[in-house]
C-alpha cells in the first residue's frame, strides 16, 4: 500500500512544509507507506502525469493551494485515465473552503481533508493500511475533517502544534531550498482578505522545543529559515525568547524572516533587533494601506503614525532588511488613495516595497462581501481583482506598470543613490514611477524590456526628459550605483573615459602604492599591484555621489575625488560593494 503525497511548488527553491507534516505526524510504523513526491509549476503536466503513474500508488493526496490548483484541475482529469484503481484526495486552503462543490464537479474524488490534515491524514492512512479487503470505507466515514461525497464527517479538533514532530532530521531533499519553519498557528487578527483570520486561536510550539530545532538549523549552516507563522510577534515573551536565542547563537551565516506587525513591538524588541548581526533577520511588514477608512473596512488594527516611527527606529541600526507591502484593489482606496498610501509608504525607506493586488480567497470574510465592495475578481486562482467601485480596470493595469517599475528600480537595489536625487524633479515617488511607467510604454519596453545593464541607460534617458540640467549628475550617480553592484569592464557611454593618460596614471600610482603599504585593501595581501586594479575599482566623482542628499543646485566638488570599489567586502543587506572616499 502506497499512499502518495504530491506537492506542486510555485518555484523549484520552494518545498512544501504541509506534506512533510503529514508523513512526520503518522509515526514510524505508518511511514513506510507514504511517499512524497514534489513538483514545479513550469513542468509540463504530461511529465508530471507521467511521474505519478510510474509511482503507482494506492492512494494519491494534492496539496491544494491558488498557484497549483488550476495544474492540480488538470491532473484530476487525466489520473482516472491511467491509474484508474487509485483514490484521490485533496488538502489545503485552496480546497477546504469550497469542497462539497469541488466533489460534485469532481466525482472521481474520495474526499477532502478540511482544514488542518496531520491528525486526520494519520487516522485516513490507518484506514487504508488496516483495511484492505474489509470495509474501509465506512471506517473512513468516522474519521474527523473529512468531507466526502456523501457530506462532511464531525469537525476536527485544532492540533496542537508541539505534537507535530520536526520536519528536517533529513536535509538532503532541501538542498538549495527555501527552509520553512511554523513555530506557532492562527493569528488573532480579523483582516478580511486573509485565511488566517478565520482560525483566531493562536497556538505555540513549546519554546525549549523551538530553541532546539533551531539549534539544528544553525549547527547545519542552513542559509535562510523562513518563519511561516502569521504574525511572528503576536505574543511578546514567544517572540522575544526567539530573538535573543538566534542572536546568541548566531552562527554568522543563517537568516532568520519573519512577517510581523511592527505597530505593536515594544521598545525591549526593537531595542534587541538593532543589535543583530547585519543579515541574521529580515522582517516582512504588511502595511497593505494607509487610508483609514480603508484599514477599518478590512478589519485592520493599526496605527500607521507608530508604524512610521517603528519602521525608522528599526532602520537605524541598520542591520535588518525591512520589507513593506501594499495591497490595490482594496475597499475605499481609489487610484489618488492608492498613491497617498505608496508615498506614505515609499518615504519610510523600505528595503523592499512589494505592490500587491487583492485576492479575494475562498472561505475570507472579503469573498463574502465582494458584491458590497463592488469587488470584480478572476474566476479561476488566483481570484485577482479586476476593479472595484473605487478602482478601474484601467487603474488596475496602470499599476501594474507601476509595480513592474518599482521592482525594476526600486526593489533590485541597483538604483539606490540615483532614484532619491530623481525625486527632486517630482510631485512624488508615485508620480516618479507613473511617468517611469509611461515613458516604458511609449518606449516600447514593456512588450521587449531591456537588458539589465541597459536599465541604466534607459533611466539617464528618462531622466534627461524632465531634469536635462543635471546631466553629469544623473551620469555620476548612475556610475556610482553601478559599481556598487558588479565591478563591470564594458562601461556604458554615460561614463567617463579612462584610457586617458592621466586617469591611467592616478590609478596605477594608487595601486602600486597600495601593494607597499595595504592601507585600503588590506584583505588582498597576496595580490600584486596589477591584480588588485582588476578586483577592486577606482572612480573620480565631481559630486557627493555617495550622498545624494548633498548634490545642491550650486554645483560640483572642488576637486574629483576618489572612491576606491571593495567587492571582497559587500554589505550583508544590499550586496553593495564597499566604498573608500580616498584622501
Amino acid at each position: 500500500m502506497k499512499f502518495l503525497l504530491v506537492a506542486i511548488n510555485a518555484k523549484y527553491i520552494h518545498s512544501n512544509p504541509a506534506i512533510y507534516s503529514l508523513r512526520a505526524y503518522v509515526g514510524k510504523e505508518l511511514e513506510k507507506f507514504v511517499e512524497l513526491a514534489e513538483y514545479t509549476i513550469n513542468q509540463q503536466i504530461q511529465d508530471i502525469l507521467a511521474d505519478i503513474y510510474q509511482k503507482k500508488p494506492r492512494v494519491l493526496g494534492f496539496s491544494c493551494y491558488i498557484w497549483n490548483w488550476k495544474l492540480i484541475q488538470e491532473l484530476l482529469m487525466e489520473l482516472p485515465k491511467v491509474l484508474p484503481e487509485t483514490e484521490i484526495w485533496l488538502g489545503g486552503p485552496e480546497v477546504t473552503f469550497d469542497a462539497e462543490n469541488i466533489l460534485q464537479d469532481y466525482p472521481q474524488l474520495s474526499g477532502v481533508i478540511v482544514g488542518e490534515g496531520e491528525k486526520t491524514f494519520k487516522e485516513l492512512l490507518q484506514c487504508y493500511v488496516n483495511g484492505e479487503g474489509t470495509d474501509y470505507k465506512n471506517r473512513i466515514a468516522e474519521v474527523a475533517g473529512l468531507c466526502l461525497p456523501s457530506g462532511y464527517t464531525k469537525p476536527r479538533e485544532l492540533t496542537d502544534l508541539t505534537e507535530v514532530p520536526f520536519l528536517y532530521q533529513n536535509l538532503a531533499p532541501f538542498e538549495n531550498k527555501i527552509i520553512y519553519y511554523e513555530s506557532s498557528r492562527g493569528c488573532p487578527y480579523r483582516c478580511s482578505y486573509c485565511l488566517s483570520s478565520i482560525d483566531k486561536k493562536v497556538r505555540l510550539r513549546n519554546l525549549d522545543v523551538v530553541k532546539k530545532e533551531l539549534q539544528f538549523f544553525l549547527d547545519h549552516q542552513v542559509k535562510q529559515v523562513k518563519f511561516v507563522d502569521r504574525t511572528f510577534n503576536c505574543d511578546h515573551h514567544h517572540a522575544m525568547e526567539i530573538w535573543k536565542y538566534i542572536l546568541e547563537h548566531d552562527n554568522g551565516v543563517t537568516n532568520f524572516h519573519f512577517e510581523i506587525s511592527a505597530d505593536i513591538l515594544r521598545e525591549e524588541e526593537i531595542e534587541l533587533l538593532n543589535r543583530f548581526r547585519p543579515g541574521l533577520a529580515q522582517l516582512e511588514i504588511g502595511v497593505q494601506s494607509t487610508n483609514e477608512q480603508t484599514i477599518k473596512a478590512i478589519n485592520r488594527v493599526m496605527n500607521v503614525e507608530r508604524l512610521e516611527r517603528i519602521v525608522a527606529a528599526i532602520r537605524k541600526g541598520n542591520n535588518i532588511h525591512q520589507h513593506l507591502d501594499l495591497i490595490a484593489g482594496l475597499p475605499y482606496e481609489d487610484y489618488e488613495s492608492f498613491g497617498k498610501s505608496f508615498n506614505r509608504v515609499y518615504a519610510m525607506k523600505p528595503d523592499q516595497l512589494q505592490l500587491g493586488f487583492l485576492k479575494v480567497l475562498k472561505g475570507s470574510e472579503m469573498e463574502q462581501r465582494a458584491e458590497e465592495f463592488g469587488i470584480c475578481y478572476g474566476e479561476l486562482p488566483p481570484y485577482e481583482v479586476l476593479y472595484t467601485k473605487w478602482l478601474s480596470y484601467d487603474d488596475v493595469l496602470f499599476l501594474k506598470k507601476i509595480e513592474e517599475m518599482v521592482e525594476l528600480y526600486y526593489n533590485s537595489n541597483q538604483y539606490s543613490h540615483v532614484l532619491p536625487f530623481l525625486e527632486r524633479a517630482f510631485e512624488s515617488p508615485f508620480a516618479m514611477f507613473e511617468q517611469l511607467a509611461k515613458y516604458y510604454e511609449q518606449q516600447g519596453f514593456f512588450l521587449k524590456s531591456p537588458a539589465r545593464a541597459y536599465r541604466y541607460q534607459v533611466l539617464l534617458q528618462f531622466a534627461l526628459e524632465f531634469d536635462q540640467s543635471n546631466a553629469e549628475v544623473y551620469k555620476e550617480l548612475l556610475t556610482y550605483d553601478l559599481y556598487l553592484r558588479e565591478n563591470v569592464k564594458s562601461r556604458p557611454d554615460f561614463c567617463k573615459d579612462l584610457t586617458t593618460e592621466a586617469y591611467r596614471s592616478f590609478a596605477s600610482a594608487f595601486y602600486q602604492q597600495e601593494e607597499k603599504q595595504r592601507f585600503y585593501l588590506p584583505d588582498y595581501q597576496e595580490y600584486h599591484w596589477k591584480q588588485l586594479w582588476k578586483m577592486t575599482h577606482l572612480e573620480l566623482f565631481n559630486y557627493p555621489v555617495w550622498s545624494p542628499e548633498k548634490i545642491s543646485e550650486e554645483g560640483g566638488l572642488e576637486e574629483p575625488v576618489a572612491i576606491l570599489f571593495d567587492y571582497k567586502s559587500r554589505n550583508p543587506l544590499n550586496y553593495e560593494a564597499r566604498t573608500v572616499i580616498l584622501k
